[in-house]
């Protein structure tokens, strides 16, 4: 099967066989040279000078690593501003609500431009020490422009909170001054298996973070990683996983090449489906390389699209919320190339057929 929903991804064989590892106790040094080689190789994607940066490794989803940055990041008497143009920026917005942060939002309509100037101006009528943004909200493909709200933020003195679970490996990631930490998982651009997830942290701003949940605790981890030990038990094999994904990741030329890697498979789904008369939801400077969204052809519903192609092979994925019956989602990463893009295309014109 192969999987174009945005995450888990299509394995190569040397992540799957890597899950097949030995098994390791996870209070033993085998384990712990593990553990080290993967936050090396964390820091190593965008090249972070590690006495700045602190990669911390947990064993969940996602959103268990942006809930563990929500949670951890804005120490006593901070006040956050959310910024919601998709699902994922409202769930952060809820992950707020429940560890009780004070905050208030910048709510947009999903898939809306993030305008920088309205950015600055909320910035400037009201005190907030943070910003959180998801960097690719897969609500809708689009690609927030990080760069201008990073810019936005060091000038203000805010420090940014970056969801990044999609696009980290694949996108350009500013850590400039501004950004406090990037939050992301294995399962997605760097094609590890589901279980593993990180933050990247500014050392600087972790020692003003505030405990408020015990298993999301992103000093406590901090602690123990550096000391070559864990808080709790992790999940092994996904740590196995993604160090050889991230060791494929490395020889394969890093995020940049993966971001051209998906974007020919992108452009080559968009113009394949453009032939068919199925249209794009954003164009393609809007959208992240990662995943691109379409409107459903007419007559036709995303059911009897998605059953059509799960027999033949693929997954892909519906719209959220009131996008459901409009739209449906194709996203080209993990282990997929231009033969399977051709393969879609086929299979799509088929159900499109008059």
């Amino acid at each position: 099967m192969r999987l174009l929903n945005p995450g888990p991804v299509t394995l190569t064989p040397r992540v799957r066989d890597a899950l097949a590892a030995p098994d390791l106790c996870h209070r033993e040094t085998e384990f712990f040279d593990l553990q080290d080689e993967v936050r090396a190789r964390l820091a190593a994607v965008y090249d972070l000078d590690w006495a700045s940066w602190a990669p911390i490794v947990l064993s969940g989803s996602g959103t268990a690593a942006v809930e563990a940055m929500m949670a951890s990041m804005p120490g006593e008497g901070a006040r956050v501003l959310v910024i919601e143009n998709g699902v994922y920026g409202e769930r952060m917005a809820k992950m707020a609500d429940v560890h009780d942060i004070d905050h208030d939002t910048l709510s947009l309509a999903w898939g809306e431009r993030i305008d920088p100037a309205a950015l600055a101006e909320r910035l400037a009528d009201e005190r907030f020490t943070h910003v959180a943004v998801v960097h690719h909200e897969t609500t809708t493909g689009r690609l927030n422009d990080l760069e201008a709200i990073a810019a936005v933020c060091a000038a203000g003195d805010v420090q940014l909170l970056v969801d990044a679970v999609s696009s980290f490996g694949a996108e350009a990631i500013s850590f400039g001054s501004a950004v406090a930490a990037v939050a992301a998982t294995a399962n997605k651009c760097l094609h590890g298996a589901p279980g593993a997830a990180f933050v990247l942290t500014r050392r600087s701003a972790l020692i003003h973070a505030k405990a408020r949940a015990l298993y999301l605790d992103l000093a406590t981890y901090c602690e123990k990683q550096e000391a070559r030990g864990t808080p709790f038990t992790p999940a092994v094999p996904a740590f196995h996983a993604l160090a050889a994904a991230l060791a494929e990741h490395r020889e394969a030329g890093g995020w940049r090449a993966r971001r051209t890697h998906y974007r020919a498979l992108a452009s080559r789904v968009a113009g394949g489906l453009a032939r068919l008369g199925i249209e794009a939801v954003l164009d393609a400077e809007q959208s992240s390389c990662v995943l691109r969204a379409y409107q459903l052809p007419e007559g036709i519903s995303y059911d009897a699209l998605h059953d059509h192609l799960k027999v033949a092979g693929f997954v892909i994925y519906a719209g959220q919320g009131d996008l459901a019956e409009e739209i449906f989602r194709i996203s080209t990463m993990g282990d997929l190339h231009s033969r399977d893009m051709d393969d879609l295309i086929a299979r799509i014109a088929e159900i499109t057929a008059p």
